[in-house]
């Protein structure tokens, strides 16, 4: 047994991980002739930290998604400490506030903390995954400096109503959209409707190189100040040694970048791979649905195919079984999260009971995800469907 644990903290009997093979995985890297042809020009130039491909990789995923700035960090942890810090330049004290869901990963939670504010937790929908506009005006308090919004497994969330109370009660909205790199609302590319947006390019995402993160904004004071503390706070981004902030070594490199733009190049076509995988589990499971819930697109959206979520429609059962079989099966799962105030002990010292977040701790008992990569073949997806299916019969 190797200490892995299911959904509801049960011990899975799994091979050691180092020996375990999926055929179905979250994702993995493959480097390309221009991501290796871009590595070895960087360590030709003997110096590989934050040089001419980090340059040339923020101003493509600007001009790709239409941002007017982007400022690359070492990953999409890094670019949310970086993004939470800069509310402290413009008035937040240590100790305010931001509001943040229920449920997500962890690094929402930890950037808020790493900042010195403090994350308060709005419960989410069931349907959509994500922070539910209804319950964030009772959250807000004197305290409170931005919402951070984000987009879970790629799927938007209702900005309209979102970005009236944030319009109501003058507080900033940062979108983590680490999941959803190229998702839509009406149109408009998310990232783009708060003060900041937040990517991360782990292996698993669509545009990957590696680790790496960046930061999205229209406003070119913000991108400036980021700029600096993402350097140690440094002046006007300079490298001598005048600090007039607070600031963290952020910075990516030219090797993570290298890859970053190999997967920029490559988005279109990695983008439409994953969507047909999306759509194609859609179909298959659609007879499915009396038992589990599928994130489909809404009116207006199109949801980056990030992974692929499900939840039981019983909220009485476990997912635990599911999860077993499919690994069983070689296709690899992770829980859809959980509540990080109530079902992790990490922010056990904010106080939060049990119950407090019902849907949240119900996706968390009920919900899983796994991966729908571009180098998975139409039969894996089938594989998966399949697998799916012998389960519930």
């Amino acid at each position: 047994m190797n200490g892995r644990t299911g959904p509801g903290g049960k011990p899975l009997m799994l091979t050691k991980v180092a020996e375990k093979r999926y055929r179905v995985t979250f994702g993995h890297i493959e480097v390309g002739p221009l991501g290796r042809r871009l590595l070895e020009e960087a360590l030709q130039r003997n110096w590989v930290s934050e040089g001419p491909n980090v340059q040339q990789f923020e101003a493509g995923f600007a001009k790709k998604f239409g941002y007017a700035h982007a400022v690359a960090a070492s990953s999409g942890t890094d670019a949310g400490i970086v993004a939470m810090s800069a509310l402290m330049d413009r008035g937040a004290r240590r100790g305010d506030e931001v509001l943040t869901p229920a449920l997500s990963f962890v690094a929402t939670g930890n950037c808020i903390l790493a900042a010195g504010l403090i994350p308060k937790f709005v419960d989410v929908e069931l349907e959509t995954l994500n922070i539910d506009p209804a319950r964030i005006e009772s959250a807000i308090t004197p305290k409170t400096r931005a919402i951070q919004v984000v987009h879970t497994m790629g799927k938007p969330a209702r900005m309209e109503e979102i970005l009236a109370v944030a319009r109501r009660h003058q507080l900033a909205v940062i979108e983590d959209c680490c999941e959803a790199h190229g998702a839509t609302l009406n149109g408009k590319v998310v990232g783009s409707f708060g003060e900041m947006g937040l990517f991360s390019f782990y292996a698993a995402h669509i545009i990957c190189s590696g680790e790496g993160g960046m930061i999205s904004t229209a406003d070119p004071e913000l991108a400036a100040l980021c700029r600096s503390i993402r350097s140690h706070g440094r002046r006007g981004g300079q490298l001598y040694f005048h600090f007039d902030r607070v600031g963290f070594n952020s910075k990516m490199n030219d090797l993570e970048a290298a890859v970053g733009l190999e997967g920029l190049e490559k988005f279109d076509e990695t983008f439409a791979v994953r969507r047909r995988h999306l759509t194609r589990l859609w179909d298959h499971l659609s007879s499915l649905e009396d038992r589990i819930l599928l994130y489909r697109d809404g009116p207006g959206e199109v949801t980056c195919p990030h992974a692929f979520p499900l939840v039981l429609r019983d909220e009485r059962e476990s997912v635990d079984g599911l999860y077993g079989f499919l690994e069983e099966r070689e296709i690899q799962c992770k829980t859809l999260f959980g509540s990080l105030p109530t079902q992790h002990r990490a922010f056990s010292f904010l106080g939060h009971r049990a119950g407090v977040f019902p849907e949240a701790e119900r996706i968390g008992r009920t919900g899983l995800h796994f991966g729908i990569h571009q180098y998975l073949t139409d039969q894996d997806i089938d594989f998966v469907a399949e697998s799916i299916h012998s389960y519930f019969k």
